[in-house]
């Protein structure tokens, strides 16, 4: 079996921060394609924010702050090559799926090199930055833990930034009653 990156969400802030959102659990690519050859004063807020940390969806064409590692049948690679082939023609005015599925071909390849010698359910960050008139991408990984306070099987060993507890409260707090004597 080969490893590929999915998206993944730990918490709704990918809704907020960019234009468009991957959905969790699409295979995705790292994307930098999508800004080569554009200033980045060129760039809305939003893509800014895709340009510095964001991995594309292939499905929806969205961004994903992570990925995780899973793995993936020869024939689902297939698939996601002749999808993202199917995109670059839809969004970006490939020719035709002949031209460009070399080009897919070259961003799942990399994105499969990104994850071999990860283990499973590893999450990816990515960082790019604009330097000397190029464009650089840093990777970092994020093992999960067997076991986590808050996480349910969804996350996969990851917790969530923010945990949220209810509590009960009384419906009527007497302020004047709470102050100390003078």
């Amino acid at each position: 079996m080969i490893r590929l990156p999915r998206t993944i969400r730990l918490d709704p802030s990918d809704k907020v921060v960019f234009a468009q959102a991957a959905e969790p659990g699409e295979w995705a690519v790292v994307g930098t394609f999508l800004f080569w050859g554009r200033s980045p004063e060129g760039l809305s807020r939003k893509e800014q924010i895709a340009f510095r940390s964001g991995f594309l969806g292939v499905e929806s064409f969205g961004f994903s702050t992570l990925v995780t590692v899973q793995e993936a049948r020869p024939e689902e690679r297939a698939a996601l090559v002749d999808a993202l082939a199917k995109q670059l023609v839809t969004h970006l005015g490939a020719p035709s799926l002949d031209a460009a599925c070399p080009a897919a071909e070259e961003e799942v390849a990399l994105a499969e090199s990104l994850c071999a010698g990860h283990a499973l359910n590893t999450l990816i960050a990515l960082h790019r930055k604009h330097e000397d008139g190029a464009i650089r991408e840093q990777f970092r990984t994020l093992k999960p833990r067997d076991e986590t306070a808050f996480s349910g099987s969804h996350l996969q060993g990851h917790d969530r930034a923010f945990h949220f507890i209810e509590e009960e409260v009384e419906d009527h707090v007497d302020i004047f009653s709470l102050r100390g004597s003078d």
